[in-house]
């Protein structure tokens, strides 16, 4: 039986017939790995993710995670489900042997993942931050740090957090005020309180290790003043072992609409509740150099982007591919040309609007998680690239990719959890069904690792400028080597090549239009449609890539690739035309609005 997970049949496309994840093979780090190694962790990752993260998923958002004053209660489902992910290391899927990983392709990791996020993102959320915690200390902390902190979380002992916001703060990180006093010993005593930090506390492994932001007293003022600490909920001895409970204290749980089954809490450090060497305050670790916390955590954010992108995706996928299963199952009404009122009824994937449904999810989904493995190939060319020329090139497209990549999925993709819903139709409302539970979950990932605004503006007002627009020239020289091989090829390709080439084209003019403006608020007034119509082309040009992978090949599999590039262009990438007519005119509407209007 096909899952209702992740196609796997998709995903072998997406890396063996498009990205061509075998060539990885050739550089250095991951000369141990072949075809056969890859296809035998995507064995792993759907055999557990099936087995141990999928069946709890609806029972996780029932029964979320309860505070008593003292302690966190979790459904014993997650302990087992995350003990059965260390087991296997799929912490250090990607990560360097020197530590215990296995130094897979993070192309071919997050393959792999998509499956546990599709599961059950509620759980999965548990490792994804600890993957995250782990390699950025992996990358910027101290060889002591890495032993003490990094390997445990590699085996699965101990799990992370990034504790980055503040009840006052919100996304302006600018206006945090955790503070982190020095000591003689060279650590830390911090101060303050943390929000909407997801595993923040919980017994499902023996230790957390929270990566916090606080300023150092006498520092800059705002972001420029801004540290990175290790914060462990226990103290970690030289040995390994576990020492003093640390200065870290729950002072509630956050009760979301989605991802229930993640304990979200608000923390408060140095209140002392607990007095580790006779002393308030929770001890911290600095991680590098002072006040440069914010670029070492952006290392852990840009890498968390891709992640809420491809979680998105995967609730997505999932929740198409059990519409598309109750399509072919549920049985109501007759064809519109039907005279017989007493013909059978049909499978309602015989209606021509249900295959419209079917069609957006499919190219929504199918094209959000090619472009993410499209970017997780980018980490591993930039990574592994043998000259310093080479791997700035692939630096500087993933760049301008990542917040694309990060909200397309957040607001496509939960588009196609509405449809899936629509789908169903009455049912799908009901509790009995997952997918109302996968449009909630899915509607937490538009504001997770920045909002769509956030993006939008990071986009438009440094990205696709920055280094006297190299990034964009870079995109856009992709764009037209695609096209100028969809072309040759002839047919349908060829067709959609010349719609993208127009939109790519307009797209341009209009950038400019908008850097030119000469007035810097009405440049990023209207950043979010940028982004938006930015997606749409982006995702447009990811269609064209599969349908010139697809061409010439004669199944259903390929035909249904074609199916969903051809809705993509005809009826999703003309919507970018209004949006780039609104931009061009540098409407002034959302500036000129009084508050006192509203």
């Amino acid at each position: 039986m096909r899952s209702d997970l992740i196609s796997r049949r998709d995903l072998e496309f997406l890396l063996y017939e498009w990205l061509r994840a075998e060539e990885l093979t050739e550089r250095e780090r991951f000369a141990d790995h072949s075809r056969e190694t890859f296809g035998g962790f995507l064995d792993l990752c759907e055999d557990l993710a099936t087995r141990y993260f999928a069946p709890h998923n609806k029972r996780n958002d029932s029964e979320e995670p309860t505070f008593d004053g003292e302690k966190v209660t979790i459904i014993p489902e997650v302990k087992e489900a995350i003990e059965a992910f260390g087991k296997a290391n799929l912490v250090g899927a990607g990560m360097d042997e020197a530590v215990g990983g296995m130094q897979l392709p993070s192309l071919v990791e997050a393959a792999g993942f998509s499956w546990f996020q599709a599961a059950n993102v509620g759980t999965t959320a548990y490792p994804f931050l600890t993957i995250g915690n782990a390699n950025l200390l992996a990358t910027h902390g101290t060889a002591d740090q890495v032993e003490r902190f990094v390997k445990p979380m590699v085996e699965g002992r101990f799990t992370g957090t990034m504790c980055l916001s503040e009840p006052q703060a919100g996304s302006s990180l600018a206006d945090i005020v955790t503070r982190a006093e020095p000591r003689e010993d060279g650590t830390y005593r911090l101060f303050g309180s943390k929000m909407w930090i997801s595993g923040g506390e919980h017994d499902l492994t023996e230790n957390i290790v929270h990566l916090v932001l606080a300023k150092i007293p006498g520092g800059p003022a705002g972001s420029k003043g801004i540290s990175l600490f290790v914060v462990p909920k226990y103290l970690v001895g030289a040995d390994g072992s576990l020492g003093e409970r640390n200065d870290v204290s729950l002072a509630s749980l956050n009760h979301k609409m989605g991802y229930r089954g993640t304990v979200n809490t608000a923390l408060n450090f140095g209140e002392g509740r607990h007095t580790p060497d006779g002393e308030a305050g929770a001890i911290g670790y600095l991680i590098g150099e002072p006040h440069r916390g914010l670029s070492y955590m952006f290392h852990m954010m840009n890498e968390a982007r891709l992640g809420v992108g491809l979680g998105a995706t995967a609730l997505g996928y999932t929740g198409y591919l059990k519409s598309l299963r109750y399509a072919r199952e549920r049985a109501q009404g007759r064809p519109v040309t039907a005279k017989d009122p007493a013909a059978p009824q049909i499978p309602i994937i015989e209606h021509a609007d249900v295959k419209r449904m079917l069609l957006a999810q499919k190219s929504y989904v199918e094209g959000a998680l090619a472009l993410l493995l499209y970017c997780h190939r980018l980490v591993d060319l930039a990574r592994t690239a043998e000259t310093p020329e080479a791997a700035r090139e692939h630096t500087l497209l993933l760049e301008i990719l990542t917040g694309v990549a990060k909200s397309w999925p957040s607001q496509w993709c939960r588009e196609a959890n509405d449809l899936a819903i629509q789908v169903h139709g009455g049912y799908g409302y009901t509790r009995e069904y997952d997918v109302e539970q996968h449009y909630r979950d899915n509607r937490l990932n538009p504001i997770h690792e920045g909002t769509h605004g956030i993006q939008g503006m990071d986009l438009l007002g440094r990205k696709v400028i920055q280094h006297d627009g190299a990034s964009l020239k870079l995109l856009d020289r992709r764009l037209a080597a695609t096209i100028a091989t969809a072309r040759e090829l002839g047919g349908a390709p060829a067709e959609f090549a010349t719609a993208l080439d127009a939109s790519r084209q307009r797209l341009l003019t209009v950038t400019m239009t908008i850097l030119t403006a000469g007035d810097p608020a009405v440049t990023m007034a209207n950043s979010t449609a940028y982004l938006e119509a930015f997606g749409h082309i982006v995702v447009a040009w990811i269609w064209l890539e599969q349908a010139v992978a697809a061409h010439g090949r004669d199944d259903d599999f390929y035909a249904g690739k074609l199916a969903a590039a051809r809705y993509f262009f005809r009826y999703e990438l003309p919507k970018t035309g209004p949006q780039l007519d609104l931009l061009g005119s540098l409407d002034r509407t959302t500036l000129e609005m009084n508050d006192a209007w509203f």
